[in-house]
């Protein structure tokens, strides 16, 4: 596992990772090529002068060979710098990486990356590298990246993460829908509310009987027109409209 996995938080997860292309791991090992040249040099005056064997002779050989080990060795060092980075874009933010044994990170939220300029020469796109800055909204470059390795595709994915992370903080939340009421409401706001009918009577009544039957009608759906009125399925103002109506009735 590497250093950038146990940086992670809950639910993070790397969608691309990459370094520095390989030539900046050149541009990096002048010191060790200045070696080299030196230890060639050396060996090609004792080669070319044919200093016979001798303290001078030994003294030149032993120099190249420990000019050559300290390239070696720097290059290795180098490399190993080199093989350490790690430059990951995740679902939330990106994460940068450096260091051996002392390691160093650096990360910027996709949240306030405004936008990222990228540079390229002729020979970044020719050998597929090139420097990328992060900008926040403040247009401030708060990440550097030099000798990107692929930075075209870094960039896409950063910004198509980015999209998905605002996406999901707008849309991915969705309210759930409101409760309807049980009873069903009018189609438009100015329809009148409909009257429940009254139960029509089995068989003639008399005219006291059928004046006590009408009151408890009205009664019944007085109600009835209440409980709607409560649950919001009619407003104050038709209520009363019906009461009135109904009352006139009596």
């Amino acid at each position: 596992m590497r250093y950038a996995d146990t940086l992670l938080t809950e639910g993070e997860m790397v969608i691309l990772r990459t370094r520095q292309h390989w030539l900046a791991l050149l541009a990096r090992a002048g010191t060790t090529l200045l070696l080299f040249l030196v230890g060639i040099a050396l060996l090609v005056i004792v080669v070319w002068f044919n200093i016979q064997p001798g303290l001078l002779r030994d003294i030149l050989s032993v120099v190249a060979l420990v000019v050559f080990a300290l390239g070696v060795i720097i290059f290795v060092y180098r490399a190993w710098q080199w093989w350490a980075q790690d430059y990951a874009v995740t679902n939330r933010r990106l994460l940068k990486v450096t260091g051996i044994l002392n390691k160093r990170s650096a990360d910027s939220s996709l949240e306030k990356i405004n936008d990222a300029i990228l540079s390229q020469s002729v020979w970044g796109r020719i050998f597929n590298f090139g420097n990328l800055e992060i900008l926040t909204a403040a247009e401030m470059a708060v990440d550097r990246y030099y000798m990107l390795n692929a930075p075209k595709e870094f960039k896409k994915v950063m910004l198509t993460q980015k999209h998905a992370l605002e996406t999901e903080h707008v849309y991915g939340g969705l309210p759930s829908p409101p409760l309807q009421a049980t009873v069903e409401t009018p189609a438009r706001p100015d329809e009148p509310m409909p009257v429940p009918p009254a139960p029509a009577p089995s068989q003639p009544l008399s005219p006291a009987a059928d004046e006590d039957e009408e009151s408890v009608r009205v009664t019944e759906t007085l109600a009835r027109l209440a409980d709607l009125r409560d649950k919001g399925a009619i407003s104050a103002e038709e209520y009363e409209q019906k009461k009135n109506e109904l009352l006139g009735r009596l």
